[in-house]
């Protein structure tokens, strides 16, 4: 699992953002994802390596070509981190009504 850090970083470029919106709708070559896009094929193949890095995409070569997917675990690492401040933010709200009834 990647670090969040890592994650938000990754995710923080508009570009990756899209080809990762992209890969969710399913598996894509870099091809096909760069004619969605208005960058060139090497600059899809540059952010599919950090979002790969990052833990969020994955890749299996079919043939001549290499598919990309989103990594179902990718963004594990950013549900926790968020989690853990609603969390908090749940235990701050109970002790708020808690603290009303007992006034």
């Amino acid at each position: 699992m990647a670090a969040y850090g890592a994650v938000l970083d990754a995710l923080g470029d508009p570009t990756r953002r899209a080809i990762f919106e992209l890969l969710a709708g399913g598996k894509k070559a870099v091809g096909e994802l760069a004619e969605e896009l208005p960058v060139s094929r090497p600059a899809v193949s540059q952010h599919l390596r950090v979002l790969k890095d990052a833990g969020l995409v994955t890749s299996e070569a079919r043939g001549t070509r290499r598919l990309y997917a989103v990594d179902a675990e990718g963004l594990d690492a950013v549900r926790t981190w968020i989690e853990r401040f609603w969390d908090q933010t749940l235990a701050n709200f109970k002790e708020l009504v808690e603290q009303e009834e007992s006034e």
